[in-house]
């Protein structure tokens, strides 16, 4: 047989059971195209729940419903850099997070070793001038050393009695770069700003991040700042200070999301917390003039001139 003759009975034998399948479905009465219609809908619905709203329903609800806050907390803050934009501090003054005051502001400070946030010396006077309690963070970068980044957030940021200790932002970790080697780095800067301040500075991250990288005994004496968004409850297992819950949060005297926080404890607690008198005996740029005299004389590398131990010395 011809490849052109079996061509021409294979699509007449095809035309037949179209025509079938046409015959039988214009039979069919209208209550049946709704029903798989509707079924349809149904799997549709369902799925679009699952894998787009489900996981993000504390986000939708955010931003598009009533805010939800963590239960059981009273003290209330935020965290702000120059992404909120110039702020109305006479409005945020007044600002209430489910019946409770706003108690505290953290604002980012430096970034690396060479960028200070451009509405940080006027967020960190007006905070305080306001009648808040202010912390300041510097954000990690992997662009530059420890040393450098802690000595350059010592010497644009100068905290006082009553700020909340130096924080450390991290949310990255280096490529081809060793966990321990990126923990080792950390430390150096946690213990040379602890060394300044005589407080042990707060370390933020995320939740997986941390539970990846940082889960060291040797973190855990620090004040752990949790981001971890659109959960009811924390699900970290370990001891924390503060929780970012939300980057949706909407206050009077703010343009825009801005990120809100709670504090684990009592207004009393987390004033004891803060940088008390006695602590703040020198400059950063005399300690960071008297570690550079000693550097130069040791000739040692950045990487070998702070030693880490598990307890540093206060």
């Amino acid at each position: 047989m011809s490849h052109s003759s079996a061509t021409n009975e294979k699509h007449a034998g095809k035309a037949p059971l179209l025509q079938r399948i046409g015959h039988w479905m214009r039979r069919r009465p209208a209550s049946l195209w709704w029903t798989l219609s509707l079924l349809a809908l149904s799997v549709y619905v369902w799925l679009f729940y699952t894998f787009f709203v489900s996981p993000f329903g504390f986000r939708w609800k955010a931003l598009y419903g009533d805010p939800h806050y963590p239960e059981g907390y009273d003290i209330h803050g935020i965290d702000i850099s120059h992404y909120q934009g110039k702020i109305d501090w006479d409005k945020l003054r007044n600002a209430m997070v489910t019946r409770s005051p706003l108690r505290f502001v953290m604002m980012k400070a430096t970034e690396g070793a060479s960028l200070v946030d451009e509405r940080f010396e006027e967020n960190f006077y007006q905070s305080r001038e306001h009648g808040f309690i202010r912390g300041a963070y510097h954000f990690w970068s992997n662009q530059s050393s420890a040393r450098d980044q802690a000595y350059f957030f010592l010497d644009k940021v100068k905290l006082e009695v009553g700020d909340l200790p130096p924080v450390l932002d991290v949310e990255s970790h280096p490529d081809g770069v060793s966990t321990e080697d990126f923990q080792r780095d950390i430390l150096t800067w946690l213990h040379i700003v602890e060394d300044r301040y005589h407080v042990k500075p707060i370390l933020y991250t995320y939740y997986n991040f941390k539970e990846k990288y940082l889960s060291d005994e040797r973190f855990d004496d620090y004040p752990y700042w949790i981001a971890h968004y659109y959960v009811s409850k924390v699900q970290y297992k370990g001891k924390w200070k503060f929780w970012q819950h939300t980057d949706a949060g909407a206050l009077p005297g703010i343009n825009g999301y801005v990120d809100l926080d709670i504090y684990n404890g009592s207004y009393y607690d987390l004033k004891q917390l803060t940088i008390q008198a006695g602590h703040d005996e020198f400059s950063a740029g005399e300690i960071y003039d008297s570690l550079e005299v000693e550097n130069t004389s040791d000739a040692q590398s950045p990487t070998d001139e702070v030693v880490i131990t598990d307890s540093p010395n206060p």
